[in-house]
């Protein structure tokens, strides 16, 4: 009687894309400009993922939001700052 160990295969690995967007999503807080690398790596990460089967697709969707959300905020604290200045350029006649 043989023993014939059983086959298992090797579980899907997970998208590098995946990690890095996950990573410039949380970094965007503390860098404030790497929202731009998250959205774009969220997007091809989840793009590769469909197409390989890759584990990680909730990583890239987080990035993604992540990445979104500190878009949106910087553009509301830079619309804000813009209207300070205009608000006080006008009274200070600079």
């Amino acid at each position: 009687m043989a023993f014939h160990p059983e086959y298992r295969p090797s579980p899907p690995s997970t998208n590098a894309l995946a990690i890095a967007a996950l990573v410039c999503g949380a970094a965007q807080f503390v860098t404030g400009i790497t929202f731009i690398p998250a959205i774009i790596l969220g997007h091809v990460a989840r793009s590769q993922i469909r197409k390989t089967g890759e584990q990680g697709d909730g990583m890239a969707l987080a990035g993604l939001i992540l990445g979104y959300i500190g878009g949106i905020l910087v553009i509301v604290i830079l619309v804000i700052f813009i209207g300070f200045w205009v608000h006080f350029s006008k009274e200070t006649g600079y």
